[in-house]
This record gives structure tokens, sequence and C-alpha cells, in this order.
């Protein structure tokens, strides 16, 4: 028997076949975002992320045209959320927020780490960074960080730290501290900034370092005593108050940065839908004078500038970890 030959017919009406079978992918992927996404956020309602993300996330939902729920995921050093986001499905519809501690900083301070953050997320856009600020309860009787350094070393171990959680820039701040002037203070964490400040007001902590984002309308109410801000520049936000360096600290220089990540295998298409976005909005001075009316400096560029930075300040933290000797089990 001779096998039938195909006809010139059937080769075209296989070509047409062949040439349609991906248009409904095609259009599929053209026509993202079709439902709400998810923006994961690692940390506490109230804390400064929250506060960077909803100030972005309203503008965004404009521009692509569908909500974007914010998912706050606080807890384990920023651990839960970012575990949360890499076995999210990489199809655009959950992206979430990074930063210095669960980018950078936790990669050395806890010994297992459940996620692995140059693998398994693929970078967004880097959105900015914010100061962290000094600030001590009004009782304590302190008004300048020289101050608090002899009240320290006259009570070894008595004062004590809050911090919004374990691997923030708030906990190395403060070990960052304690490290480079000798003095002894007790690290307690929290599961976000609100808490930490409530108690930090109601003297259960002596002083904390927190995002200004966070902790500025505080300061500005009165409510707490600003001592520095931890930056090599001074805040626009409170252009009145040193920097650690200016208050004796020299060579210190903090900021906590962020931006938007999303589970690996994302689609490239997204991303860069994403990236313009948010750039397009960053840009606005309107937004640009909220970020800046909670201490937010924003930045714009492409995915690769938040992996630069992830690269550059990596290993500038696992120093700090190690001359600190902060350890998370």
């Amino acid at each position: 028997m001779t096998a039938n030959r195909p006809t010139r017919r059937d080769l075209l009406q296989l070509g047409c076949a062949t040439a349609f079978a991906g248009v409904p992918l095609l259009s599929r992927a053209a026509s993202w975002p079709e439902r709400p996404i998810r923006l994961v956020v690692p940390s506490a309602a109230g804390g400064s992320p929250d506060a960077v993300c909803r100030i972005l996330t309203s503008e965004l939902s404009r521009s692509l045209g569908q909500p974007l729920v914010v998912d706050n995921k606080p807890g384990a050093g920023g651990n839960i959320g970012m575990i949360d986001i890499v076995r999210a499905a990489p199809d655009g519809y959950t992206l979430g927020y990074g930063n210095v501690g669960t980018l950078a900083i936790n990669k050395s301070l806890f010994k297992t780490l459940p996620y692995d953050p140059d693998r398994q997320l693929v970078p967004v856009a880097l959105l900015g960074y914010v100061q962290n600020a000094l600030v001590v309860r009004k009782e304590l009787g302190v008004n300048s960080v020289q101050e608090l350094i002899a009240l320290a070393k006259s009570k070894p171990g008595a004062l004590s730290v809050g911090s919004a959680g374990n691997g923030t820039t708030g906990h190395l701040s403060g070990e960052l501290f304690k490290s480079m002037v000798g003095i002894s203070m007790t690290h307690v964490p929290y599961r976000g900034s609100p808490q930490a400040i409530q108690d930090l007001m109601g003297g259960q902590v002596d002083l904390i370092f927190d995002n200004l984002s966070s902790i500025s309308p505080h300061i500005k109410a009165g409510r707490l005593k600003v001592l520095a801000v931890t930056g090599a520049h001074r805040s626009a936000l409170f252009p009145e108050i040193p920097t650690m360096a200016e208050s004796g600290v020299v060579g210190y220089d903090v900021v906590a940065w962020g931006g938007i990540v999303a589970p690996a295998k994302t689609p490239a298409g997204v991303v860069a839908q994403v990236n313009g976005a948010i750039n397009t909005i960053l840009a606005t001075p309107g937004i640009r004078e909220k970020y800046a009316a909670i201490g937010f400096e924003t930045l714009t560029g492409p995915p690769e500038r938040l992996t630069e930075r992830v690269a550059r300040e990596t290993p500038i933290w696992a120093d700090v970890v190690k001359r600190s000797g902060a350890q998370v089990e």
C-alpha cells in the first residue's frame, strides 16, 4: 500500500489551522489584566510599606483598568509575605512589595531563608527610599543622641529598643547603632510599626528606629521625641533634625528602600507594562508630593534598577549583621 499524499488544499488548511492556533493565547496576553490584581505587602497595615503601596495602588488601578487589592501578610521579618509571593502563579495577577529587608538583609540575618529572592522573584520597579528616625519616649528624659548614649552606658542592657520586626531596617539600625557606639540595649521585635509605636508611646519600650513615613505623624503631633535621622543628609520633612553622623555617630548611614516584584516566570510583557505605568505615576507632581509628605523619595527606571540595588546592598548588610552579631533562627 502507498500512503495518500497530501493535496495542496490539505496543506493550505493545515497552515491556516497552525497560524490561528496561537490567536487565543496572544489575545489573552494582550488583554491582561482581565481581573483584579493582588499586591502582597509583607508587613502590617498602617506601616511604612503599606503607606507607600496604597499611594501607588490607587493610581496603578486607574492606569491598568483593574482594581489592585493590597494583601498585608506581616510576620517573620517579611518571610511570610514573601513565601506567598514566590508560591503564587506567575500570571501577572500577584505582585509583591520587596524591600531592603526581604530582598537583601534577610539573606544573612536568617540561618535558613524559606525563599530565594534572587531565583524565585523578578524585579518590576524600584519605587524609592525613606530615612529612619531615632525616636524616644518623651518620659525618657534625653534630648540628643549623645545623652541617649550616656544613659545607655550608665545602665547596660536596661534600655529597650523596639522595631517593626526582625530583619527590618529599624531592627538593623538599632543593631548598627549599638555596635558603633559600644552600648547594650534589649531588642523587642513587633509585627509591624503600628504596634511598636503604640508601645513606645505607652512606655513599654524606650526607643525605636522607624521609617519616617510611619513615625512622622507622631513626631509632628509631639507625642514622641525625635533625636536624629539615619541617612547621610537631613530630611526635607524635618530639616531641623540632625543626622546620626552630625550627632556624633560618624559614618552612620541607613535608608530603607523598596520596590515591586513578581513571581519568577511572570511574562516579560506584563513586567514591562507595570514598570511603564509605575514610572509614569511616580513622575506625576501630585504623586511626588504625596510621597514627599511621608518622607519617601521616589525613583524611576527599568526593572534592573531594583536588581542592581539588591546586588549592591546585600554585602553591605551582611557586614552589618556580622558586626552586630544579630541573628534570627
